[in-house]
């Protein structure tokens, strides 16, 4: 192996203010809620961060920006350095960061960037805080806040996401350390069902922690993503869209989260990796936004789309054309792989492909910027970008 060196002011909403937007579900008389709550019990809530939220968040929806996603684990990251030789150390870790937040004009393209623990109280090799790079280039710092996912006993072997015992602390340290945004991810599996459990499961989770996270001064990204495995039609996907994002938001609006101040982060409708029929951008716009109109309230500000695997083409031409006509939010996104795949090959750990690799990281930056103004044309793109990265029971 190889190595590299490198305002708790503001005033709680008024109720009228907070429903504004608000679409409920009407109950289902066949499905028994395990957390009922009557019409007349609906009480609203604003954190005393209200109007901070409720700014952060459309700074974050900003036009021609997105979310740099380079929140990977410390486990996940070693995988990734592991595919250019590199060992999984701190000091690696640290370069491929410092390279990451640092390279310049990153900002004209993105308006945050979600951090793992590690990297929040991080400095950069040349010993500036990540948090401090990252203002000054006008990107919002955001925090991964769960714990990971295991096995949800009772289901047809799916999982749910730990982390909300200590949640509230946790996020009250890393709003002093200077985060502004939190994100949770859980999945859903279509291949394994989705059993009932596990999609209330998601939707519980997600809503306990966005309600906790707005508490504590941070904008909370709902993520529940619906996983890429499995040979299922895109019909398929889109119906186990609509009731995961159905249930997702009984249960937000039944913790009274407030949805000016949330953003969401799905997967796009697309057909299952291993399924024969591949759709086309047009058609994955048609289906992502027909959901999309049917599930989410025009309160919330932004909808950051995942790559979720698909290659970094892919997912720029798809979300380029979700943004053909207006839409009630911005539609944007959330990237990781797809932002950083070439980039990390271009590195390779060598101090001397720093620049290059940052050029590669601003080309992919910028092509998802026109996409989400829906300028994207796809002209010059390299045969390394064009290669998907869907991985089979992908462990984040």
């Amino acid at each position: 192996m190889a190595s590299a060196s490198l305002l708790k002011t503001s005033p709680v909403l008024d109720k009228s203010e907070w429903v504004k937007g608000h679409t409920l579900r009407q109950p289902s008389t066949s499905v028994v809620r395990c957390h009922p709550v009557a019409p007349s019990g609906l009480t609203v809530h604003a954190s005393s961060y209200a109007d901070e939220l409720v700014k952060t968040a459309k700074a974050i929806a900003s036009p021609g920006r997105g979310i740099l996603a380079m929140d990977e684990s410390n486990a996940t990251c070693g995988k990734r350095l592991a595919s250019i030789g590199l060992e999984n150390t701190e000091a690696n870790r640290q370069a491929y960061r410092t390279l990451l937040v640092s390279a310049p004009g990153l900002g004209q393209y993105i308006s945050g960037a979600i951090l793992f623990e590690e990297t929040l109280y991080q400095t950069t090799i040349d010993g500036k805080k990540m948090v401090d790079v990252l203002v000054e280039q006008n990107i919002v710092p955001g925090i991964k806040v769960d714990k990971g996912l295991v096995p949800l006993a009772g289901s047809n072997n799916e999982s749910w996401c730990q982390g909300l015992d200590g949640l509230a602390p946790r996020s009250a340290a890393y709003y002093q350390q200077g985060a502004r945004f939190a994100k949770w991810r859980t999945v859903v599996s279509i291949p394994n069902g989705p059993t009932e459990l596990a999609v209330k499961e998601a939707a519980w989770g997600l809503a306990r922690y966005a309600v906790i996270s707005q508490d504590n001064g941070l904008v909370p990204i709902v993520e529940p993503e619906i996983l890429l495995d499995g040979d299922h039609g895109i019909d398929r996907t889109f119906e186990v869209a609509k009731k995961v994002w159905a249930e997702v938001f009984f249960y937000l609006a039944q913790n009274n989260v407030m949805f000016q101040g949330i953003l969401l982060k799905p997967s796009m409708v697309t057909p299952g990796a291993e399924c024969k029929d591949r759709a086309t951008p047009q058609q994955v716009a048609d289906y992502t936004l027909s959901l999309l109109r049917q599930r989410i309230p025009p309160a919330v500000p932004g909808i950051m789309f995942l790559s979720g695997g698909q290659s970094e083409v892919e997912a720029t031409l798809n979300l380029n054309a979700m943004n053909q006509a207006p839409n009630p939010w911005h539609v944007s996104f959330s990237y990781a792989r797809a932002l950083q795949n070439t980039c990390l090959k271009k590195w390779g750990g060598r101090p001397e492909n720093v620049k290059d690799a940052q050029e590669a990281l601003l080309i992919r930056a910028k092509a998802n910027s026109l996409a989400q103004l829906g300028k994207y044309t796809g002209e010059g793109e390299s045969e390394e970008a064009k290669q998907g990265m869907f991985v089979k029971g992908y462990v984040y």
